[in-house]
């Protein structure tokens, strides 16, 4: 970033700093009974340690999307997302293995967490859940905020993780295209935006690996922010595709903040997950319209022998095919296939071939995938290829 555009950031953050401020004292003032809600986001940790992101928000009364759901009511909901109203200095008491621990929330309303597990977590179940209550607040506010946060902890007996991008890889947004990505982004909602055909079946075929078990961890990692969280879950929930820890970014005028930082904020969230689970190999899927292939070019070469396969999936823009082909080239000197197809199919079979999957799934992944086209009975509103 040059300095002007980093004298500017500084300027346009204290503003929006200030604005918060003056916002909190006026609330204080009318000490307003507020709604508020405790936001907490997926995440993940060991058998002994766990870590934990969440935000204290006023709950602006988003309700659940439906498809029945209005262009109107969708922009008016993606408004409310965004227009957040974060309580500063809110106190949040979280209760884990029968001990209460405190958190105060920074200026944005996150808290932060990281817990040393007293006996180890059972390993009965990948995910483990965390209640949390708001305990203090700023100004007043009714009693009995609470929420239940999900830790994923893979098993021992995992083969692999699976890392994937969420944007043009699992998820249509056009990314390449600011006005494609703006009107895919708030003017639909998790049930009006389209997968690509046949994610869920190879996804889930992943998941299970090859013991079976389905118990193979996936983590999404995409450059969205933070306000678009519940969408992109629901989304997931929606379309049947394996749940695992969304990890978005903090976008704002503030200094520090990764804006534009695609590749900043994507590499360090990876490197983060591979330092975090030393023995576990990994897939990594993303998409060629954006960073991808480089940023997964510089996680081979920082963990060699950690990723097992490398799946882009072109977006159909010459200038950035040549890239993740160039970089493709490059990480055959490190023994790792980065894959460019056009349609999951090719990617399942690949998968397979590789051992990564077994082989009986690929032909329900060719169902799933004209399910999901509509040329079988099933789904029809899905995304070539």
């Amino acid at each position: 970033m040059s300095d002007l555009k980093k004298r500017i950031s500084g300027i346009a953050g204290k503003i929006e700093e200030n604005v918060d401020r003056l916002l909190l004292t006026f609330r204080k003032r009318l000490n307003a009974d507020e709604p508020l809600q405790i936001v907490t986001y997926r995440s993940y940790g060991t058998a002994n340690r766990i870590f934990l992101k969440g935000r204290v928000l006023k709950d602006k009364g988003i309700r659940q999307a439906t498809g029945r759901d209005t262009t109107l009511t969708n922009l008016l909901n993606m408004y409310k997302r965004f227009e957040t109203d974060e309580v500063a200095g809110a106190t949040v008491k979280a209760t884990f293995q029968q001990q209460t621990h405190f958190m105060i929330t920074d200026h944005e309303g996150y808290f932060h967490i990281e817990l040393a597990a007293g006996k180890p977590m059972p390993e009965t179940d990948i995910w483990h859940e965390l209640e949390l209550e708001l305990t203090g607040a700023p100004y007043s506010f009714s009693p009995g905020v609470k929420s239940t946060a999900k830790i994923l902890i893979p098993g021992p007996d995992a083969e692999y993780g699976i890392i994937s991008d969420l944007d043009d890889t699992v998820i249509r947004t056009t990314a390449t295209s600011l006005l494609a990505m703006a009107r895919n982004t708030f003017l639909h909602n998790a049930h009006s935006r389209l997968p690509f055909a046949g994610v869920s079946g190879f996804y889930k075929a992943l998941q299970r690996g090859r013991n079976g078990k389905r118990n193979n961890p996936f983590f999404y990692v995409s450059s969205s922010p933070w306000n678009l969280y519940d969408l992109l879950t629901d989304f997931l929930e929606l379309n049947d595709i394996p749940e695992g820890p969304v990890l978005l970014r903090d976008v704002g005028l503030e200094p520090g903040k990764d804006n534009g930082d695609h590749m900043g904020h994507k590499y360090t969230e990876i490197k983060n997950i591979l330092l975090t689970y030393p023995n576990l190999n990994f897939v990594l899927i993303g998409d060629s319209g954006q960073d991808d292939p480089k940023i997964y070019r510089r996680i081979v070469a920082e963990f060699p022998q950690r990723i097992l396969a490398i799946y882009i999936r072109d977006v159909q823009l010459a200038d950035r095919e040549e890239i993740a082909v160039a970089v493709s080239k490059e990480l055959g000197s490190d023994n790792v296939e980065m894959i460019i197809l056009d349609n999951t199919i090719e990617a399942a079979n690949h998968a397979a071939n590789s051992g990564l999957i077994l082989a009986d799934s690929v032909p329900q992944i060719v169902l799933d995938k004209k399910m999901d086209k509509g040329e079988l009975p099933g789904k029809e509103n899905v995304l070539e290829p």
